[in-house]
């Protein structure tokens, strides 16, 4: 999968080693995402030793498409690492749209069995993921949240746009005192967007913090990005039922977190130039994929070296790893 960049199974089995034909490689590939041995336990257990020591961000969203006129969408939560989320835990929906707020609480208490909630720094998500029982659960889980909220949602006695019409681009406020959201006493605080919009969060953080976490919810979307596109081409994929979408996401997200743990590790000899936007000259992602698939196909020694970082958790963000191996 990471040598091909794409999980289509005509695409893989061009990949696979043996000699036999193409289409029995195809079949072999077929016979993978049948494995029942792939179950979320599987998985869960493989990704969170990959998490850095201490408490970790926690972020939620959807990410969805159409295979012909089946629509596929998936529900993740996953950590926020360097700049990214590891999926942790994933589930597809029956239905196109939001998720329902059962769905969401399923999905924790699931990670919350491998994953306490005294390691959860907090939850991060979007205005989708809103509503009185889906906060009050977080609150009796012991979950910080930041979430964002609509604008005509009540705050006390006065929706979010009355308290914050006047705030500007740039400027941040903070209603004084915690006002009920959704039956919940929170801190809300408000700022607006370059485009005009108003972004209301209510959280149980500072408001300093809070900016500083949330702004880290756009790391999901990153993921997803390099899931599809701009990574391993998800949407080609021909599947649509639920069990194999389930193993299917759950090894693109093996494949993708080698690459990822890679590319952090080489930035710390290798630092990835920076470029006259500010940005990054490729992803971390892309430049752990770009050697790994050079050391799979060309150089076995070095590929045999990569391996003991991915035995690795991930570092916490600016700290430096222990030189383990030589590339």
């Amino acid at each position: 999968m990471i040598d091909a960049r794409s999980v289509n199974h005509h695409d893989l089995s061009a990949h696979m080693p043996g000699m036999s034909t193409p289409q029995g490689k195809k079949r072999r590939a077929d016979r993978t995402f049948r494995d029942e041995q792939l179950d979320r336990g599987f998985f869960i257990a493989l990704l969170v030793v990959h998490l850095p020591p201490g408490k970790v961000l926690l972020s939620l969203d959807r990410t969805n498409w159409e295979h012909g006129e089946t629509p596929i969408n998936f529900l993740v939560l996953g950590a926020v690492v360097h700049g990214f989320t590891l999926p942790l835990i994933w589930v597809p929906l029956d239905q196109s749209g939001n998720s329902h707020t059962y769905a969401r609480m399923w999905l924790v208490l699931k990670l919350l069995r491998a994953w306490p909630a005294k390691r959860w720094l907090g939850l991060v998500a979007d205005r989708e993921f809103i509503g009185a029982e889906w906060f009050r659960f977080l609150r009796r889980q012991g979950i910080k949240r930041a979430i964002r909220i609509r604008q005509t949602d009540m705050l006390d006695d006065m929706n979010g746009k009355e308290w914050f019409e006047h705030v500007q681009h740039g400027h941040f406020h903070e209603i004084g005192e915690k006002v009920f959201v959704f039956g919940e006493l929170m801190r809300v605080v408000a700022t607006r967007s370059p485009v005009g919009d108003l972004v209301i969060i209510a959280t149980d953080f500072s408001a300093r913090k809070t900016w500083r976490l949330y702004k880290q919810r756009w790391s999901i979307e990153c993921t997803f990005s390099s899931f599809k596109k701009r990574g391993f081409d998800l949407e080609r994929t021909g599947m649509t039922e639920r069990s194999r979408l389930q193993r299917l996401f759950g090894l693109v997200t093996l494949a993708w977190m080698f690459c990822l743990r890679l590319g952090v590790w080489l930035s710390q000899t290798w630092p990835i130039p920076v470029l006259k936007h500010g940005r990054r000259a490729v992803s971390l992602v892309r430049h752990g994929a770009q050697h790994l698939v050079d050391a799979l196909r060309w150089k076995p020694q070095q590929f045999m070296a990569i391996l003991e970082v991915f035995i690795q958790a991930f570092c916490l963000p600016g700290a430096a790893e222990s030189e383990v191996v030589t590339y």
